[in-house]
C-alpha cells in the first residue's frame, strides 16, 4: 500500500496534467503510464518513510491525512522530468517541511504503530565510586 494513489493524484491535478506528465512513448499513447505512477509513488513512499522511520513504525499501516496530503505534493513533484512550476516547487518543500516536523515531533500523527523515541538510557545514574561522607566516617559531627 503507498501513502498516495493514481487516483488521488488525478483528484488533485487533473487527468490531463497525469497524462502529460507520464506519457513518454513515442509516438505518445495519450493515456497516463501507469508504470512511470507507480514508479514515482514507490519514491515518494521511501522519502516518507525516510523521515518517519525515527518516530514511528513504517510502513504506516492507515495513511493519515497529513501523509496523504504529503506524499501527493512529493509524488506530483517526482513525476516532473524538468523544472516544475514555482506551485508544485512549493507545495514539494512543504511537504518537505512537514516531513522534518512530523519527525521531530511537533507534528504528531495518530497511527496505532508509533513507536516512543529511544534516548539510549534509563534516566537513572549510577556512579561506581564508594561515598566519601557515610554516617561511619562523620562519628561526632551528626
Amino acid at each position: 500500500m503507498t501513502y498516495a494513489t493514481l487516483q488521488g493524484l488525478t483528484d488533485r491535478y487533473g487527468a490531463e496534467m497525469i497524462e502529460r506528465l507520464t506519457d513518454r512513448a513515442d509516438p505518445p499513447a495519450e493515456a497516463i503510464d501507469t508504470s512511470v505512477v507507480d514508479r514515482a509513488l514507490l519514491d515518494t513512499d521511501g522519502v516518507i518513510d525516510g523521515y518517519l522511520r525515527a518516530r514511528y513504525l513504517t510502513p504506516l499501516p492507515e495513511v493519515p491525512a497529513q501523509v496523504a496530503d504529503v506524499a501527493l505534493s512529493i509524488a506530483i513533484w517526482k513525476l516532473h522530468r524538468w523544472s516544475p512550476d514555482e506551485k508544485i516547487a512549493e507545495d514539494y518543500r512543504d511537504a518537505l517541511r512537514t516531513l522534518r516536523e512530523i519527525a521531530a515531533g511537533t507534528i504528531i500523527l495518530t497511527v496505532a504503530t508509533s513507536a516512543p523515541s529511544a534516548t539510549g538510557g534509563t534516566g537513572a545514574r549510577l556512579t561506581d565510586r564508594e561515598r566519601p561522607l557515610t554516617a561511619a566516617n562523620l562519628k561526632g559531627f551528626i
